[in-house]
């Protein structure tokens, strides 16, 4: 049966049309090998699945996109595709109960952020997504307006090739983080600080991890550290 949520999102994001299916077939069959984000995008419902992937080639044009229809499949995609960079996970899967999903995927990659997208009312899963590990909860039905503009915060590539090495080019919000790693202050430390969410302080940082080209906390203290960022 037809998700309403799904086929809502999707007509918002391309016209059912069989020029527009192909245009969508090409751009999901010609992944750039040069792309610096690597998206997976895990839904059993082939049409959301389609109208997320769209949604993130419209935000992100050099993005390489891997769709999943379950959970076990995110191994083999690894070790296919590489590590990826955000993922974008459905909930309710073939092989995961609950927020299961959120809870391996966050185990597997503890740094990658995780965009939940469900059809289930937030009031019933978005707290105990976000107890699990996810990094923000979207309601399919929300629309594609709000999704990409979600989905744009985790997007969003502002880095360069090469590590930044010059503290002029750090934001006045990235230097304040890279003091406050060289510290040893958690995410709930950094919220408390700066009075803004630990969803918030995870956008952040990771915003300022591909800033400087590192993949850790760790990196980025020693990378502030030996040239001269803090």
């Amino acid at each position: 049966m037809c998700n309403i949520s799904a086929f809502s999102v999707y007509s918002e994001v391309v016209d059912l049309t069989d020029n527009n299916r192909a245009a969508l077939s090409d751009l999901r069959s010609s992944p750039n090998p040069h792309s610096p984000m690597r998206i997976f995008v895990i839904d059993d419902h082939p049409l959301m699945r389609e109208a997320v992937v769209l949604l993130i080639r419209r935000l992100h044009t050099k993005a390489s996109v891997t769709e999943l229809d379950r959970l076990a499949a995110v191994t083999g995609a690894v070790e296919q595709d590489g590590m990826p960079d955000v993922i974008c996970l459905d909930l309710k899967l073939p092989d995961t109960h609950g927020v299961s999903g959120v809870r391996e995927l966050r185990q597997q990659f503890p740094d990658v952020p995780i965009v939940v997208l469900s059809a289930a009312p937030a009031e019933d899963f978005r707290d105990l997504s976000l107890e699990a590990g996810a990094d923000v909860y979207i309601e399919k039905s929300a629309g594609a307006t709000e999704i990409s503009r979600v989905l744009k915060s985790f997007l969003d590539d502002s880095s360069d090739p090469e590590a930044i090495t010059d503290p002029e080019k750090l934001s006045k919000r990235q230097k304040q983080l890279l003091v406050m790693l060289d510290r040893g202050m958690s995410n709930r430390d950094i919220a408390n600080e700066l009075q803004i969410s630990e969803h918030t302080v995870k956008v952040h940082l990771w915003r300022l991890f591909r800033r400087l080209n590192v993949k850790s906390r760790s990196q980025a203290s020693h990378l502030a550290r030996t040239q001269g960022l803090l």
